[in-house]
């Protein structure tokens, strides 16, 4: 379904609030994303159920967006859904929901969701989702930029790739951007369309590793009325949608191989077919992709066409993480210090000295991402302690880990035929995966529900293994 045109949003005094109704059985979720729409000048009406939305909504509520949990008691998401499709065609609804429900992810697309995020999702993720539903608050409608991305080009190495871009600003070459992840992959990528000639047309996020292969197919390139069971239209995907922009497609590296090939056809040609059609669709795109995988292994393993590679990585960025870009630190501090006291109503401090020495000897494992986490957590707990704590503390490095598994090799040995093998593979299990938990808490700050999404595993479970490899857990 597509939004309301952006017109819609002004009345005779210039751009108006845009309003919001937020659906969502759980109390604390709704009091957070209430805050990230007033945060970005929403009004916002909240409720717990998809029945009291359908009775706002018929007696007069007029919201711009409808923000739907699925898993509801009573009327659930799903149902609410539908029914708004059928008497409010109108207004856009954005569906949210845990991660790995890819069959109902594609059942709220058939049944006409605009677009649909999994919990837990970044703030950039819910920008990106309104920026598709030409959803903009009144200072971004009215013009000004987000100051997100531009304390980062500050170091040396980030304004080498700052010039790169402006060199290939009036071109239309593909550029490939790379490195780990929570670099500000997508602020470059943005930067690479605000500078280049297709700057006034549309910038199209599509992230290829949070969807299932089906679904991303007909998100890239849309569908036919009758292309599948619910495809009651035809839809337009996100290539035509960017047609005269930018597409961004982020983790590239996690697209599967039917699709690769119809993304090469579409980087040679500018042409594909809808699922379910069969006339060639014509765009006119310039395509971004980022990574924080190594494509040039994925190609020798076989899991990324050689072909494609080298189509895309016409123009190589490489990013470098955090820990070699230490002067944009401070800047990036103050910067989420003012986004977060605004956002959470929290008075504006500053950082103590002592929190300030350990940022400065911080290697950042996460990155940006992880800095922007902390000083969040700062802002909304107004106290520094969890953090300092996090940062003081001694942490277990990779070479201690590797020497605790030596030390477990040797015991082995030393009591050859001792221990059933089972044994053995609980043991070495155990060690691996209680590096593998620590590193994820430590990239997400130690936000348990988002390290179990990233780790592929339940919440309950991660629970359960914390509890089984003894970490300590912090924050």
């Amino acid at each position: 379904m597509s939004a309301r045109p952006e017109s819609v949003v002004t009345d005779d005094e210039g751009p108006r609030r845009l309003r919001a109704l937020i659906v969502d059985d759980a109390e604390g979720m709704r009091a957070y994303l209430a805050t990230l729409f007033e945060a970005r000048d929403f009004d916002v009406d909240t409720c717990d159920d998809g029945a009291r939305a359908l009775a706002l909504l018929e007696n007069g509520a007029d919201p711009d967006l409808v923000l739907l949990d699925v898993m509801m008691p009573g009327t659930d998401g799903l149902a609410a859904l539908s029914r708004i499709q059928t008497s409010w065609p109108e207004v856009p609804v954005l569906m949210v929901s845990v991660v790995g429900k890819a069959g109902t992810i594609v059942q709220a697309m058939q049944l006409g969701a605009a677009d649909y995020l999994t919990k837990p999702f970044e703030e950039a993720e819910l920008d990106a989702a309104l920026d598709r539903l030409g959803l903009h608050s009144v200072s971004r409608r009215q013009g000004a930029r987000p100051a997100a991305g531009q304390t980062i080009w500050v170091s040396p190495a980030m304004r080498e790739i700052r010039a790169v871009i402006e060199q290939i600003g009036d071109t239309d070459v593909t550029v490939l951007i790379q490195g780990e992840s929570g670099v500000g992959k997508e602020v470059v990528a943005r930067e690479v369309h605000a500078v280049s000639t297709r700057a006034s047309g549309p910038f199209v996020k599509v992230n290829c590793a949070a969807l299932p292969s089906d679904l991303l197919e007909s998100e890239l390139f849309g569908y036919e009325k009758g292309a599948f069971t619910g495809a009651n239209g035809r839809k337009q995907g996100k290539f035509e949608l960017a047609s005269g922009g930018t597409i961004f497609l982020d983790e590239i590296g996690e697209m599967c191989p039917s699709l690769q090939a119809k993304l090469l056809q579409v980087l040679q040609d500018q042409e594909f077919t809808r699922l379910g059609g069969n006339r060639e669709v014509r765009v006119d795109v310039r395509v971004v992709c980022a990574t924080n995988r190594s494509l040039v292994d994925m190609v020798a393993s076989g899991d990324f066409r050689e072909d494609l590679y080298f189509r895309l990585n016409v123009v190589a960025i490489d990013i470098p993480p955090l820990r070699e870009r230490r002067e944009e630190v401070p800047l990036l501090v103050e910067t989420f210090l003012s986004r977060y006291a605004s956002a959470y109503e929290r008075p504006r401090t500053g950082l103590s000295q002592r929190l300030i020495e350990a940022l400065n000897t911080y290697d950042f494992p996460g990155n940006v991402r992880e800095l922007e986490n902390m000083i969040k957590r700062v802002v909304v707990l107004e106290s520094e302690e969890s953090i300092l704590s996090e940062l003081t503390r001694p942490r277990a490095d990779r070479g201690r880990r590797r020497a605790e598994l030596d030390a477990l090799l040797e015991e082995i040995e030393e009591t050859a035929g001792e221990l059933p093998l089972k044994e053995v593979g609980r043991r070495f299990a155990l060690e691996v995966e209680r590096e593998a938990i620590e590193h994820m808490l430590h990239q997400t700050g130690w936000n348990r529900k988002r390290a179990a999404s990233r780790l592929g595993i339940s919440y309950k479970t991660l629970l359960q293994k914390i509890r089984d490899c003894e970490i300590e857990v912090r924050g």
